[in-house]
């Protein structure tokens, strides 16, 4: 299964305290350390990661938090390349998207993805996506 973590999944892993939520989240990262899932996300995922930590947390926890988020097992990152560049142009123009947004979901659609896993139902806007909450992905029967 090849799936897309949105950076919200790792954020909510990082710094929020014991929640169902942020529980899921760990399970869903477990499963792509694990490896039973090809995991991509963008390299935006680590902009936005390093700097909610950072204004949450602070310098140092931010940099440490990067340094584990570039090191993720079986996460493979995708650059933000003018192909994504174009493709999320067309979501943003066709759909009520954010730019941001957009690029995450043109880089999922690239590497064709099976699930989106994000809880952001913005993201349920695009026929060409289906997402999963980190709740409902990891709670899946396999």
């Amino acid at each position: 299964m090849k799936v897309y973590a949105d950076s919200n999944v790792f954020i909510t892993a990082l710094v929020s305290e014991a929640t169902p939520k942020s529980t899921a989240s760990m399970r869903v990262l477990a499963e792509v350390e694990s490896g039973s899932a090809t995991a991509f996300t963008s390299v935006l995922t680590w902009d936005e990661v390093v700097w909610v930590v950072r204004k949450l947390m602070g310098r140092g926890d931010s940099v440490s938090a990067g340094e584990k988020l570039s090191g993720f097992p079986n996460l493979r990152f995708v650059s933000a390349s003018e192909e994504i560049m174009r493709l999320a142009q067309k979501l943003v123009g066709s759909h009520d998207i954010l730019p941001r947004d957009a690029i995450h979901a043109a880089t999922a659609i690239s590497k064709e993805v099976d699930v989106f896993i994000s809880d952001d139902s913005d993201f349920d806007k695009l026929g060409q996506l289906k997402r999963m909450s980190p709740e409902s992905f990891a709670s899946r029967k396999r």
